[in-house]
């Protein structure tokens, strides 16, 4: 199964960037992300064995922290607007926000899955750029939008989520909750 761990985005900011992907889809010919989708990632976890699944959910129950303010705002590309493969909404936190993203990678290096190189950026991807296929209208679209302001929560839990591929792209299935306290 391959997984990876995330704090959930509530319902009201999920409708306000749900309207967002409907504004813009039209807009450019891009992998949207499914609205039902939409997370903030603290651990991309890839491939793990189903027999093991119990493993993983001890340790990801031992990760602690407390709960924090999260904020949704901003667009941006990733690895770069130059070259995108990616089109993300920004994610303002706290240092807890990397803190859980490091307790979270530790806690699944102690079971054999390695550590992230690279540095965090939380985000919430909107699209996947797979061509370039209306990508300057795209960009003219997100200039002119007066506010990327799309809500804030307090975010209380981390999940491990499940990734499958289906018809029309991947379906995640929130596979257990852990609480922030």
């Amino acid at each position: 199964m391959r997984l990876f761990t995330a704090v959930d985005i509530p319902a009201d900011v999920r409708g306000r960037l749900t309207e967002l992907l409907e504004e813009f889809r039209p807009v450019a010919r891009l992998r949207w992300s499914r609205p039902e989708n939409l997370h903030v990632t603290t651990k991309f976890i890839g491939e793990w064995p189903e027999n093991r699944l119990a493993e993983l959910e001890t340790v990801l129950k031992r990760v602690q922290g407390a709960p924090f303010p999260v904020q949704i705002e901003g667009f941006g590309w990733f690895p770069n607007p130059h070259h995108p493969r990616a089109l993300f909404a920004g994610v303002r936190a706290p240092e807890a926000l990397p803190e859980l993203a490091r307790a979270t990678g530790d806690a699944c290096a102690a079971v054999g899955i390695e550590l992230e190189k690279k540095r965090y950026h939380p985000h919430v991807t909107l699209a996947r750029v797979s061509a370039e296929d209306g990508l300057a209208e795209l960009r003219r679209a997100i200039a002119v939008r007066e506010r990327a302001e799309f809500g804030g929560f307090q975010a209380r839990s981390f999940a491990l989520f499940a990734s499958k591929m289906g018809p029309g792209g991947s379906n995640y299935t929130k596979l257990k909750e852990f609480a922030l306290e």
